[in-house]
This record gives C-alpha cells, sequence and structure tokens, in this order.
C-alpha cells in the first residue's frame, strides 16, 4: 500500500489500516529527517525480526523501534499537542540518539 492510498482520518491525527486506527507521521517533520527516522525504524524492525532466540537483542531492537516512532510522533506525546519546535526538537534528539550507535 502506497503512503499516497492510506485512508486519513478528517484531522489527519490518524491513518486507518486494515480497519485498525494508528497515530500518523507528524506531517510537519522535515522530509530528510523523517527518511532518517524512517531508515532507523525499518532497520529496527527487522533487528527484532532476526533476533528470535536472542532476548537481549530483541529488547535492545524494540528500543529502537520505540525511539523511531517517538520521533516520527507516533508514540509519546501527540504531536499535535506540542509546540512544532518542540516536535521538531523530539525528533532531532530522537534521531541524534539513533545515530550514536
Amino acid at each position: 500500500m502506497a503512503a499516497e492510498d492510506v485512508e486519513h482520518t478528517d484531522d489527519g491525527h490518524f491513518i486507518i489500516v486494515k480497519g485498525r486506527r494508528w497515530r500518523a507521521t507528524d506531517p510537519r517533520l522535515a522530509d530528510d529527517v523523517r527518511e532518517r527516522l524512517v531508515h532507523h525504524l525499518m532497520a529496527a524492525r527487522r533487528a527484532v525480526a532476526a533476533a528470535r532466540d536472542d532476548e537481549a537483542a530483541r529488547k535492545a531492537a524494540r528500543a529502537r523501534v520505540q525511539l523511531a516512532k517517538t520521533g516520527l510522533g507516533e508514540r509519546g506525546t501527540a504531536w499535535w499537542e506540542l509546540p512544532l519546535a518542540e516536535r521538531r526538537g523530539r525528533a532531532a534528539d530522537c534521531l541524534r540518539r539513533l545515530e550514536q550507535d
């Protein structure tokens, strides 16, 4: 399913996938920041899958998923409840932490 084919709620805060509502990515993030966070998210998801029998590795990978999704505005305080500067600061902080490793 292409991103443009995703159904959004009227307020734009959520997407609908297979009848389930999920928080949408912050639409005001800079494209390069969003792309880097998505790259980290996908890498972390692959790491979760690869760490089947290694609990410590799976836990670390899930923490990276959480951090990437927080940076994207999909977790933590809802992005629409924060000022734009704070949202962008959160994304930058999450990205910095993901790129430290």
